[in-house]
């Protein structure tokens, strides 16, 4: 059955782009299908996995023919315009015409249940094809948000150990809890907090991690964490590289990939539960 994932917190900066791509990366990997949604007009998302499919293409240049918005404006599935990036990883992409998607909403929608509920209809029957889908949101609080998050099984908190971020996960969780929980009726659940650590045994990211253990409860931090490293940074700019000969590349590689594991052991577990 077809898991839909959000990597999330309110504060920005804190790794979901790359953490969703690599993580998503990683699940295909291992022989899951997967499909990337990027839900952000920035299209950070857009840009980093087409980047990563042109490093492998003959063509230098890889472009799309339609954004999520236009297949939302022309009522198009939207697993018609999804691009594979790699195999078993599929790319819904996104461009800045995204911005446009909350007035769509409260154009053709009266009730915010309807608008809320809009993205997780339109997914409808295709998202069977798939194992995971990741849907990548922007920092805010709104209603494209909303529609994301209500479209979710689980989301997962992305934690930077800095105190800002971590007033944002706990911003977030409450956020999720008194409006798509109890508001809405959503049945989203918040699968753990993944921390990202500034530096490797540094004294800040261990006193924030303890604290977010405090706060949280030991069992929902993720066990993996995520460094952030330049590499990651690289791919920022080259796309996804996973160069067998590089040992940066496969130290990123062999980070998500334990990642990817911890979430399906926290799915399994929740579904034996």
């Amino acid at each position: 059955m077809v898991k839909i994932l959000s990597f999330a917190n309110f504060k920005g900066g804190v790794g979901k782009t790359s953490t969703t791509a690599l993580t998503s990366w990683a699940l295909a990997a291992k022989g899951y299908k997967v499909l990337a949604i990027d839900f952000d007009a920035q299209a950070n998302l857009t840009s980093l996995l087409l980047k990563t499919k042109a490093s492998g293409s003959e063509n230098a240049i890889i472009t799309i023919d339609r954004s999520l918005m236009s297949a939302i404006n022309e009522n198009i599935p939207i697993n018609e315009i999804a691009i594979s990036i790699t195999d078993n990883l599929d790319l819904v992409p996104t461009a800045v015409d995204f911005s446009m998607y909350p007035r769509y909403l409260d154009k053709m929608f009266n009730s915010e249940i309807e608008k809320v509920s809009f993205f997780k209809n339109a997914l409808g029957s295709f998202k069977d094809k798939y194992d995971f889908i990741f849907i990548d949101v922007p920092p805010t609080l709104s209603l494209q948000n909303d529609t994301a998050f209500y479209a979710c099984d689980d989301i997962v908190v992305v934690l930077q150990t800095q105190e800002r971020s971590m007033a944002g996960a706990e911003a977030f969780i409450q956020y999720l809890q008194n409006t798509l929980i109890n508001e809405f009726e959503s049945s989203v659940d918040v699968l753990g907090i993944l921390p990202v650590l500034s530096k490797r045994n540094a004294q800040v990211d261990a006193e924030i991690l303890e604290a977010a253990k405090q706060e949280f409860g030991e069992e929902n931090i993720f066990r993996n964490t995520i460094t952030i490293m330049e590499r990651i940074k690289r791919m920022d700019m080259t796309g996804i590289t996973a160069n067998n000969n590089d040992r940066w590349d496969n130290k990123v590689h062999e980070s998500f990939s334990l990642v990817a594991d911890e979430l399906i052991a926290r799915l399994n577990s929740v579904k034996e539960g």
